[in-house]
């Protein structure tokens, strides 16, 4: 549904399809908390970290306010902030969905090569990419990209286009550690002695499992150069495996996983697998 319409009557559609909304005013921000809670003297917590225990009627705790009761949607108090309001708020994790927000070309580039097509909705500047599944909100896990899942609320834009895909491992790992302010290093694309390159030739699941393996032993054991160790073991397991089809997002995972016990970041990683997929034309 777009936007075009009354934002009260977006907003009621959604809540009917289990999508918890708010009403955003200008500048596509929430309304402050009223007389009742300001400075927290309602017990609640007016800066949006948990709902608290408040019983405001009014739409004045952000995305804790998020409903999917048309009757609060069209009750007097929220009523009234529909009419001033400019669009349609919502808290995705309210409604099991997760937005990778990308906020400029490059966010989008690296998106099209590191994570799987689900549903797209184009942004001012860039596009929301959704995903079933909840997870834990992060802003700036790489450059131009946040996570909105739970404790936040994301603009409604349009219903996009696309079907849903279920929220991968990629994404989830990407909050789990704090991004680097250090940019990637640019690696000279050598595959060590032991993962040759060509067509999968697996026919069972323990050729693969036994290939993720050794590419985990080889990182874990690298005592030097990591950063270099991480990328040349990517750039192989893609160089094997990724034309096939066969890797998962739990194998990716796995490796990021072993490449975060030598102390890379999740930026690192994350940057590391594009850079490998780039080099071999994935």
């Amino acid at each position: 549904m777009s936007e075009t319409l009354h934002p009260q009557h977006t907003a009621l559609s959604l809540a009917a399809s289990g999508v918890p909304v708010l009403p955003l005013r200008r500048g596509k921000v929430p309304f402050g908390n009223c007389t009742a809670c300001a400075d927290n003297t309602c017990g609640g917590r007016p800066n949006m970290k948990t709902p608290g225990p408040c019983r405001c009627p009014g739409v004045c705790h952000a995305w804790a306010a998020a409903t999917t009761d048309p009757a609060v949607i069209t009750s007097p108090p929220w009523a009234a902030a529909w009419r001033r309001a400019v669009c349609v708020g919502y808290h995705p994790g309210g409604a099991g969905l997760t937005v990778v927000d990308l906020d400029d070309a490059d966010a989008i580039a690296w998106a099209r090569t590191a994570l799987p097509a689900t549903r797209t909705v184009p942004t001012t500047r860039g596009e929301h990419w959704i995903y079933r599944g909840a997870m834990t909100s992060r802003n700036a896990v790489r450059p131009g990209v946040d996570i909105k899942s739970t404790m936040v609320y994301a603009r409604y834009l349009g219903p996009g286009t696309g079907p849903l895909a279920d929220l991968p491992d990629a994404v989830r790992v990407l909050a789990v550690t704090q991004p680097s302010s250090v940019r990637p290093t640019a690696y000279t694309a050598v595959v060590p002695a032991g993962f040759a390159g060509g067509e999968c030739p697996h026919r069972t699941s323990a050729y693969l499992a036994r290939g993720i393996a050794m590419a985990e032993q080889h990182i874990t054991e690298a005592s030097s150069a990591v950063h270099a160790t991480v990328y040349r073991t990517f750039l192989a397991v893609l160089s094997r495996h990724g034309r096939c089809g066969c890797l998962t997002d739990a194998h990716v995972t796995r490796l990021f996983t072993a490449a975060q016990s030598k102390g890379e970041t999740a930026r690192h990683c994350a940057d590391a697998w594009t850079n490998a997929r780039n080099r071999l034309g994935l």
